[in-house]
Parts: structure tokens; sequence; C-alpha cells
């Protein structure tokens, strides 16, 4: 059983026999937001997601092989903002699943509104039409009793 070390060792080489099998091509349909998906790489690599995060070796790996990507154009370039912010974790927002359950159900309300208006509409259409039969018909004198 191999210990931390020698896991960090193995997924830094397993990484770079993976990117030597790698084309400019292969690394574009697997980037998404401009840097390369994590989840493909690491099931490329064979090794935990959770190990491009804590492996600094890796880690540092994997920055310089989008660094040359974006050189190669293969990437697009960082803005300034993503620059500046590269090292920052992220800041947590509590709130995001709650908006995105909210922007969910405005817009299923939403359609159901569209769908209930033309419902109305063509019930209204109905009346008016049977209002006017009616009151042909009571001013006939055919009206049942």
């Amino acid at each position: 059983m191999a210990n931390g070390q020698q896991r960090a060792q193995q997924n830094l080489e397993a990484f770079e026999v993976w990117q030597a099998t790698q084309t400019d091509d292969d690394f574009k349909q697997i980037a998404f937001k401009g840097k390369l998906n994590r989840i493909e790489v690491a099931k490329g690599v064979g090794c935990g997601k959770s190990a491009l995060n804590q492996n600094p070796a890796l880690r540092k790996a994997l920055k310089t092989l989008e660094g040359d990507l974006r050189d190669k154009g293969v990437l697009p370039p960082l803005n300034e903002s993503a620059k500046n912010n590269a090292d920052k974790p992220k800041q947590y927002d509590n709130t995001a699943n709650r908006k995105l359950l909210d922007s969910k159900r405005v817009s299923a309300l939403e359609a159901e509104n569209i769908e209930l208006k033309a419902k109305v509409k063509g019930l209204e259409s109905k009346l008016e039409r049977f209002g006017e039969l009616n009151e042909t018909l009571s001013e006939m004198g055919f009206m049942p009793r």
C-alpha cells in the first residue's frame, strides 16, 4: 500500500503520461470556462478530482499546462480580474441554491401564466360566440325553458 507521498508522485507521473498522449483538439474538447475541466482531467489521469487541488506538484503541473495551452491559443487568455484572483479562494454564496430554486420556480410560474392566459382568451372568444347565439335564439323565440 502506497503512502500519501508515493501516491502523490504516482498521480503526478500519471498526469504527465496523460498530458503527453493528448492533442490540442483533445484539450479543446475538455475546456470549460477558459480552463480544463477538472473532472475530465481527473478521469483521464485516473485520480480523484481532489488530488488536482490537494497535490501541490500536480496543481502546479496543471497550471503550467493551462498556461502553455493559453500561449498556443488552445485556451482563451485570462482577463485581468482572473489573473488577480487566480490564487484567492472563491467566496461562498449561501444564497446561490435558493436563488437557483427561485429562478426555476419563477420560470415555471411564468410558463403556466402564459398557458392560462391563452386558455382564458379561448374561453372568452367561445363565450362571446355563444352569447351572440343565445341572443339570436331568444329574439327568434326559440329559447328552451
